[in-house]
């Protein structure tokens, strides 16, 4: 693949030949556990085994009924069983992975998982205050997968990706997208503001740093000491002999604060 091509996984590929197809296991660990958590929540609440409704924003039920599970359920419901949820998925699958692998924007951790949480924090928080000002729909998983699609053009922006086969360079694809779904009369607030909410995090991390001297946005200590600097790897769990001779697993080894990762640079 020529450097620089955006690669695209086929759900049933492992990473080597002759692996299982449990492709899930190799997604990294927001990625991974950001999907699945939206492939959960969306199915059950097509299916009704939850009511929509209970996983919709609500500030009222939040502070009336202290319905905490709202501050993130709107953000894992992707929508009803359509072309356009199977298209987000997509999306929320491939280049939050492409992201999350290689190209973080370094905030304090290296440029690493950490880093990765705090975008994705900052988004939500942006999200939520904006509904307070423009009338927005409950649901935001939409939202944050473009915002992390914006966000990805910008930090590849010459890597090349495609619509419907049609090449597109990154740098146009979020424009692209918001193009065709407009021509097509498809709803497009929710990619726009994702857009901009991606535009408003690259000019605080990337134009602001360079161009004033200031750095406004930090990842937290508390994620750098869970999660280490660069990319999170799961500490290997410790291993006893059983009285059979067997082995069995003691748990995850490591410190209390469950930071792996490599070094900065690493």
């Amino acid at each position: 693949m020529p450097p620089g091509t955006a690669r695209i996984r086929n759900l049933g590929d492992g990473d080597e030949p002759g692996a299982t197809p449990s492709w899930i296991d190799s997604l990294p660990i927001i990625t991974k556990h950001w999907f699945g958590a939206t492939l959960v929540i969306t199915l059950l609440a097509n299916f009704n085994v939850i009511p929509v409704h209970y996983v919709m924003w609500s500030f009222p039920l939040i502070k009336d009924q202290f319905q905490l599970w709202r501050f993130l359920t709107p953000f894992l419901f992707v929508g009803d069983f359509s072309f356009p949820t199977a298209i987000t998925l997509m999306l929320l699958y491939q280049y939050s992975s492409q992201y999350e692998k290689s190209s973080v924007y370094n905030t304090g951790a290296g440029g690493g998982t950490a880093d990765y949480v705090t975008m994705l924090l900052f988004g939500m928080a942006t999200t939520l205050l904006s509904n307070c000002v423009m009338a927005m729909t409950p649901f935001y998983s939409k939202n944050m997968v473009y915002y992390v699609l914006y966000v990805w053009s910008k930090r590849n922006p010459t890597a090349q990706a495609s619509i419907w086969g049609l090449p597109v360079g990154a740098a146009m694809l979020p424009f692209a997208v918001l193009g065709i779904n407009v021509i097509m009369g498809n709803p497009w607030l929710e990619i726009a503001h994702g857009c901009a909410m991606g535009h408003l995090y690259y000019f605080l991390v990337d134009i602001v740093p360079q161009v004033y001297g200031k750095d406004y946005l930090h990842t937290p200590d508390y994620l750098i000491n869970f999660f280490g600097t660069g990319e999170y790897v799961a500490p290997a769990p410790a291993m006893t002999t059983t009285a059979s001779g067997g082995q069995r697993s003691l748990g995850a080894m490591g410190s209390s604060g469950g930071g792996g990762g490599r070094p900065v640079g690493g």
